[in-house]
This record gives structure tokens, sequence and C-alpha cells, in this order.
């Protein structure tokens, strides 16, 4: 059975309030900065799993409308980026690509060196690498016929989508303790100023004055997110049919960083929405909501048909992200709070996906204060980089094989 659209989209902004409520009474799910999309969306997708375990039914949700607002979120991002703030950042920017394409040859190594120990082909290993986790469903499900076809790996596509929910869990649990331990327990506090910008996407304010949002705040944000997402669907179309495949979500956060950096240009008098109140309400709640629905929907099920070889590489990935995070990525990254904040946004797209990523960080700083550069760098590296990266990596590693 699959519950449609509008009751889908409708559960999903329940199953957030539901999430809300079991921080608030459950002490570890708070104090370890677990999201609240993520403690509601797993909560459901348990009942799920038990209406399934009992009478064999299953419950699927409708997803367009939260693909649409994963549009919003990303053109959001775009939006708030600034090409003075990514020269300013250019260094950590840098950093961060260059950690990111060196952790996903790791995982890479990882997952193929324990797949042929236990006499498994390459193209499996790769599965239970950035195929399934830094790709996630999406990368899993298109490179399985591939897998399946040429490279004898059965059940590919069934083998990838369980080992990215998987994942995808693993890396909504994982951020939050994994910040809270680098603040906490090795030292990187935040500064005192923190009061400076709110702790999400990041919109500018006014000393301690709290800005008010109008209809009118609202109406034009979502007028411009809209008008870049139209500009976003015809780039990705042009570029197609120029031989270049990118997910929409991508081309429309660079629409949004190409309006927010040309329109206030040409126009310095039109009043702009970027690092606003009214995109950052918007953009908090696409967030939300996509993630809310996105674990509400998994069908944990399907985790049952893993292989042991399997779950044994995914325990080496969690083992391999965490030690990278805290040996690597913290220490070249500064060391500092910022440093801390990227760890868990890290740890969200290094075994989840991006989403993830930025509701770990959310998470984090609704605790500590907000953390900017982190919030600029991390959907510029793991949105627009990662999935170019991507796709080269796991063709090197298949021509090895």
């Amino acid at each position: 059975m699959t519950i449609g659209e509008f009751a889908s989209f409708n559960i999903g902004i329940l199953v957030y309030f539901a999430g809300v409520r079991l921080n608030g009474k459950i002490t570890f799910l708070n104090r370890y900065n677990i999201p609240e999309p993520v403690s509601g969306g797993l909560f459901v997708a348990g009942i799920v799993l038990l209406v399934y375990l009992v009478s064999g039914s299953e419950i699927g949700f409708s997803l367009e409308t939260r693909d649409f607002l994963l549009l919003y979120f990303f053109t959001s991002i775009g939006l708030n980026a600034r090409f003075a703030d990514l020269l300013k950042g250019g260094r950590p920017l840098a950093l961060l690509l260059g950690l990111t394409i060196a952790f996903m040859i790791l995982q890479n190594i990882v997952g193929v060196v324990a797949g042929v120990s236990m006499g498994l082909p390459v193209a499996f290993g790769l599965i239970g690498g950035t195929v399934s986790l830094v790709g996630g469903h999406g990368t899993a499900i298109a490179w399985a016929p591939t897998f399946a076809e040429t490279y004898g790996v059965a059940s590919a596509a069934e083998i990838g989508a369980a080992t990215a929910t998987l994942g995808l869990i693993l890396a909504s649990i994982m951020g939050g303790p994994t910040a809270k331990y680098l603040i906490e327990g090795r030292g990187a506090k935040p500064a005192p100023e923190v009061h400076e910008k709110v702790a999400n996407i990041g919109f500018e304010r006014d000393g301690d004055q709290v800005q008010q949002i109008t209809h009118v705040d609202l109406m034009r944000s979502l007028l411009v997110l809209n008008i870049a997402i139209v500009l976003g669907v015809a780039l990705q179309k042009a570029i197609g049919e120029a031989g270049l495949e990118l997910p929409l979500f991508v081309v429309c956060l660079f629409c949004g960083i190409l309006l927010s950096n040309i329109v206030p240009m040409l126009f310095p008098r039109l009043a702009w929405p970027a690092r606003t109140p009214g995109l950052a309400v918007i953009s908090e709640f696409a967030l939300g909501v996509f993630l809310a629905i996105s674990l509400m929907s998994l069908q944990l099920w399907t985790i049952a048909g893993l292989a042991g070889p399997m779950l044994i590489i995914l325990g080496l990935q969690v083992l391999a992200a965490g030690s990278f995070i805290l040996f690597v990525l913290f220490p070249v990254m500064g060391r500092d709070y910022e440093a801390a904040v990227l760890g868990a946004g890290f740890a969200g797209f290094a075994l989840g996906a991006t989403p993830t990523a930025i509701a770990n960080m959310t998470a984090v700083t609704k605790h500590y204060g907000p953390a900017t550069k982190a919030f600029l760098i991390l959907p510029l590296v793991s949105a627009f980089f990662v999935d170019l990266a991507n796709a080269a990596i796991i063709r090197v590693f298949l021509n090895l094989s």
C-alpha cells in the first residue's frame, strides 16, 4: 500500500513534531544531537517494519513532494552563497574538497580489500564503498545494471539500496555524538561571540535585534526560489543534451549561486531574499520535512537481505569514517569548533547524504552556537563536487579490477 502525496506530506510534518517530542523526552537523543526528523522518522519506520513483520503488508509513501523540498533546500543554499565569501573561504573549501576525495578513495579501498579478502569481486566491495554510501540510493541504483550485467554481482540493485539505507541510518546517528566528543572531549569549544548569526544555513541580523518575518518576506523568497528552480530545470536539460548528467538539485544550487551574485549587483535597490529570516524559515522547513519523509519511508526489512560480508564491510566503513574524522579531518581543518561541526556534517554525507549532513550540523549548532564557515563550504563540496568525483573514482577502481 502506497500512501498518497498529500497524506505523505502531512504525515512528514507530524513525524517531525514526533521527533521534537521524542528528543524532549529522551535525554540521550537531545544530549547527543540527534536531529528531530531522524528521531521521528526512524520511530515511524520502526512501526512500519512491525506492521510488515506482523501482517506482511508493505506500507510506502509518495516521495514527489519530498523531492521538491530537496530542490528548495539546495537552492536556498545557493542563494545564500556569495562569491566574496567563497573566495574568503577558498582555502578551507579546497582543503575539505581534497580531504573528501581522499576519503572517497579510502572508502573504496576499504570496501574492495574487505570484499576481495572474503572471496568477492571488486564490484561487490565498491557497492559497500562510495557507490552506496557517499553516492546514496541514486548512485547505487544507477550503477546496479553495470555491476549485475558486466561484473556478475547478482541483485546489485537490492544490495545497493539496502546498503544505502543502513548507511543513511548510521550517518544520522553518528554525526551528533562525533561532534559532541570533539567539542567537549577535544576542546573544540565555540567562540563566545556566537550570537552574530543564526545556527542554521545562516542569515544576517543586527546585533541582538530579532527581525520579524512577514508574508511578503516569505512570498519574495518563494518567488526567487521558484525562478532559480525553473532556470535549474532548463539548464539541466541543456547540459544533458550536451552529454553531461548532473542531479537537478546540484544544478538548482548552482543557479541560486549565480542569481544571488548577479541580480543584486545589477539591481542594488531590489529587495533580495538571500540570508534573510524568510529564506531561512523556508530552508529549515524544507530540510526538516524532507528528512522526516526520507527516514519514515525507509523499508527496514530490506536491510535483512544484506549478506553477512556486506555487514562486515559496513562495520569497517563506520570505523574508517570515524577514524578519518578524528585523526585527519579535524586536525587538518583546524581543531576548532568549525572543524568539529564539519566532522558532524562529514559523517552525515560520508555514510549517508548531504541533507543528513546539514541536519547533523544544524542539531549541533542548536546546542553550541553557529558555524557559518561549515555551512558554507560543506554543501558546496558534498552536493556540487562529490557526484562528479565519485563517477570518476568508481570508474578508475573498476578499470583496475
